[in-house]
């Protein structure tokens, strides 16, 4: 949808821009979460996943950061972005649309192992996070919008995982585990603190301290190995909590201040910011 040049005749000024988004958990792929949007003026904050996020745009382009790297992307170009891989995104000039799903890893390995009959012994990871695949890229978009019509069990299952086992053979491969070094292990030290005391109002020295680094040394190194601040992880790791919560049936409100917001309003915005969608409307979904 493209409503960015249309005007209103009665008072010859442009129209708000059009922006939709539908969010749904798939019950046949055990509650995995799928989103179909359209964005014109939404930008994504930098974040994280802890599943897959997998997509292709259907019209128009989206600008996107990820590993500090900057690219444009529209039709004919993959979304393939591994767990824990920070990102933003934004509209290109005219805007955008495009299809999303976020399997988790365990999902993902389950599906491999059905398709190719065999074990997966590794972690499957994508080798590129925007690779161009227009044939790939139109078999999702069926594949999804299957879901989202929710036709039958069978060809639902079947279009996707096809989709998803033929997407890991052409751009995937399993991975090894990073190589430790002592710089590493004092950022990982400082993100884990940050996971388990998400809810706190963690300080910059009081985070250092943690980390075993100077307040100076650990925003650098934690930018260098994560690709976001630590405050903007903190930010990210509240939202995730609360998307927990909240499909737990629990408030807003209660959300906001059960995960150290400062209050509703504040919470309502980084989660549209990493979402795409408010509180209320993920609750309903």
């Amino acid at each position: 949808m493209h409503n960015v040049s249309q005007m209103d005749a009665a008072s010859d000024m442009p129209l708000t821009p059009v922006e939709s988004t539908r969010f749904w958990r798939d019950g046949r792929f055990g509650g995995m979460e799928c989103l179909s949007a359209t964005f014109q003026t939404h930008a994504y904050a930098p974040h994280a996943h802890e599943t897959f996020s997998i997509g292709a745009i259907e019209s128009g382009s989206q600008i996107a950061r990820i590993r500090g790297a900057r690219e444009e992307t529209g039709p004919g170009c993959l979304y393939l972005i591994n767990p824990e891989v920070v990102h933003d995104g934004a509209p290109g000039p005219d805007g955008y649309r495009y299809r999303m799903i976020y399997p988790g890893e365990a999902l993902y390995r389950d599906v491999l192992e059905d398709v190719t009959g065999k074990p997966c012994r590794g972690t499957p990871a994508f080798t590129r996070e925007l690779p161009q695949d227009a044939e790939l890229a139109q078999a999702f978009h069926r594949a999804h919008r299957a879901l989202e019509d929710n036709v039958g069990a069978l060809e639902a299952e079947e279009g996707m995982y096809s989709v998803l086992a033929a997407l890991f053979m052409r751009h995937g491969s399993e991975v090894r585990a990073p190589i430790e070094t002592r710089e590493r292990t004092a950022v990982c030290r400082a993100r884990d603190y940050l996971s388990e005391n998400f809810a706190q109002d963690v300080g910059l020295e009081e985070l250092a301290a943690i980390a075993g680094l100077s307040r100076a040394h650990l925003i650098r190194a934690f930018r260098k190995e994560f690709h976001i601040t630590p405050h903007a992880y903190l930010t990210d790791v509240r939202i995730r909590r609360a998307r927990a919560l909240l499909c737990l049936g629990r408030s807003p409100a209660d959300v906001a201040f059960a995960c150290g917001f400062a209050d509703q309003a504040h919470f309502t915005r980084h989660f549209k910011a990493r979402v795409g969608i408010t509180p209320g409307q993920f609750r309903k979904s």
